[in-house]
């Protein structure tokens, strides 16, 4: 038997086929575009993610027998905005993660509705990102637009929608709306009533690897498969990630190092953050975890090396730095090319380096690069430990997670040990677990991360090297304070 994941990411969509034993058969990925319209804007075409979709899966199940897939389990991108009018029409292109045009919104959210209303009604306050905001922005700028919405969807959950015709959504991806209440797993009435939408405008609610339906017969067709194929309803890629990592049960920890970056930490009841600098939502286990998410992690070193350094050889680039240097480099990089969310929760901060000399080298400026991401997500980790929550040690994955150098400094910078999974392929994979808990392979996702996930390396901190690390650390985290009465200056408003 095999079961087909899909990771929806911002660039591509990236799908495995993978076995009853949990070995991966096969993988594809398939690019689309991302429109930025608008400086801070950040959009796709949803025909785009299911048209990418259909043709992976096809290329998928090349030479392997798709009568023997039985389900379908997907990772998604999370809080985008996908509004379908009531002929199952998209009305515009999806507002994504990382698109920063709700700073208005945000603040009426945040500052007339207030912080402690949207805690005690979602158990988090509004981030640009969130989806939210993103209505809000709809009504006020797209009111006719906004008129015509039916249908209100995250990512994942149009590819889900396409493949089976069931408006559903999991309550990982939920909690991220902004929209649900996350200590009761149901959408929250008073949410709704801000946004101006109703209840038969959002999805039913499921568990992550509850079955939702199966492909329906134009689909199946369509890409091959049988017409009983099972979808689950899948998680938020972080969720999925973590189960992928197995990262499930209390007490765990993922560092996911994608186009964002985010901290993961697992509990087994649900709790909010005292400064709600960290999100507090719904794991696709069945519990809760706390999460910290950086908009730019693994994307500032594709746009060093790809736009400025302009080479594709990233290795080349890291044998430069050697391991004497690391702790040692007197340049600063802070990574919010896109604005920043955890813990500053800031569209408007900026990238910087700073403390260059005429002496500063090529490869210094790199090695500020992987360092100031890592700064980054040690900023939401020490929200975490402010809270009382010990974090001993860590899965880490993600593209940004294959770099050894990498690894080295974030285990080094957050001193703790590292856990490289055997299988790297964290949401498509996580998606794949959860399609086998929905077929009844597995009891619970708990059952599935035990029988599958296995331990490939451990990276260790070096306290000589650590101690280094951390001075710079509390060097670099005085830097965005002090820039940041200057960001309207800086970026011209």
């Amino acid at each position: 038997m095999y079961y087909i994941g899909i990771d929806l990411g911002t660039s591509a969509v990236k799908l495995l086929l993978v076995d009853g034993q949990g070995a991966i058969r096969n993988e594809v990925s398939r690019e689309y575009p991302l429109e930025f319209p608008h400086p801070g804007w950040s959009q796709q075409n949803p025909a785009d993610w299911w048209r990418e979709t259909q043709t992976g899966i096809r290329e998928l199940l090349k030479g392997f027998d798709a009568s023997e897939v039985r389900g379908i389990g997907a990772g998604g991108q999370m809080h985008g905005l996908v509004v379908l009018d009531e002929q199952d029409r998209v009305i515009r292109p999806a507002i994504l993660w990382n698109d920063g045009r709700t700073q208005k919104q945000v603040d009426y959210l945040n500052k007339t509705v207030g912080r402690e209303t949207l805690s005690a009604c979602t158990g988090n306050i509004a981030f640009a990102g969130f989806t939210a905001p993103k209505l809000l922005w709809m009504r006020e700028n797209e009111p006719e637009n906004f008129r015509r919405i039916a249908k209100i969807m995250l990512p994942k959950d149009y590819v889900n929608y396409m493949l089976t015709g069931a408006f559903s959504t999991d309550v990982s991806d939920a909690s991220g709306t902004l929209l649900f209440d996350v200590a009761h797993k149901c959408w929250s009435p008073r949410m709704l009533e801000l946004c101006g939408i109703r209840a038969d405008q959002l999805p039913k609610i499921y568990e992550s690897a509850a079955p939702v339906g199966v492909v329906k017969k134009d689909a199946a067709a369509q890409l091959g498969l049988p017409e009983n194929v099972v979808v689950c309803a899948g998680a938020g890629d972080n969720a999925a990630a973590a189960v992928g990592c197995g990262v499930v049960g209390p007490g765990k920890c993922n560092i996911s190092l994608g186009t964002s970056g985010t901290v993961f930490i697992t509990s087994d009841s649900f709790g909010v953050d005292q400064k709600n600098a960290l999100h507090s939502f719904a794991h696709a286990d069945g519990s809760w975890h706390l999460m910290g998410c950086i908009l730019s992690a693994a994307s500032c070193n594709k746009w060093w090396m790809d736009d400025i350094l302009r080479t594709k050889d990233y290795a080349a680039e890291q044998k430069a730095i050697s391991r004497e240097s690391l702790g040692r480099n007197h340049v600063y990089y802070l990574p919010y090319l896109m604005g920043e969310r955890s813990p500053h929760n800031d569209p408007a901060a900026r990238s910087a380096f700073i403390g260059m000399t005429m002496d500063t080298s090529r490869g210094e400026l790199t090695q500020a690069v992987l360092e100031g991401v890592a700064f980054a997500i040690r900023d939401c980790v020490e929200i975490a430990k402010a809270q009382g929550i010990a974090i001993e040690s860590s899965c880490i994955c993600g593209g940004g997670a294959k770099s050894p150098l990498w690894r080295e400094i974030f285990a080094n910078v957050l001193n703790i040990p590292l856990t490289l999974p055997e299988t790297e392929q964290g949401p498509g994979y996580g998606g794949t677990m959860l399609a086998a808990v929905a077929c009844g392979q597995y009891a619970s996702v708990t059952d599935c991360a035990k029988a599958l996930f296995r331990v490939k390396g451990t990276v260790t901190p070096s306290p000589e090297l650590a101690a280094r690390y951390e001075a710079r650390y509390r060097a670099w985290h005085k830097l965005y304070p002090a820039l940041r009465d200057l960001e309207p200056e800086l970026s011209g408003d």
